[in-house]
């Protein structure tokens, strides 16, 4: 659907600038901005609280445990090496 809307000059620019950034349409960008305005304000009425953008991705690597316990192992093991130089 399409509608045209008047926003201030500066928040125009901000909101270009920043899809720009993200590589994201400037449509792209103001559709998300209005669907996640318009689920938190949902789920507050709902009395349901709704994750940030950011933390909904949260914990999805968890299966990955035992490899990002074999990656710590490995930093661990190199940094407890004592290097030549640094010997007293």
């Amino acid at each position: 659907m399409k509608t045209t809307i008047e926003l201030p000059e500066a928040l125009f620019r901000r909101a270009k600038s920043m899809a720009a950034q993200e590589g994201v349409t400037l449509k792209q960008l103001l559709t998300q901005a209005l669907e996640s305005r318009l689920d938190a304000r949902g789920s507050a009425r709902d009395g349901k609280a709704v994750a940030p953008r950011w933390m909904r991705a949260y914990g999805a690597l968890r299966h990955l445990r035992q490899e990002r316990k074999a990656i710590e192992r490995a930093i661990e093991f190199e940094f407890e090496k004592i290097e030549p130089e640094d010997r007293l």
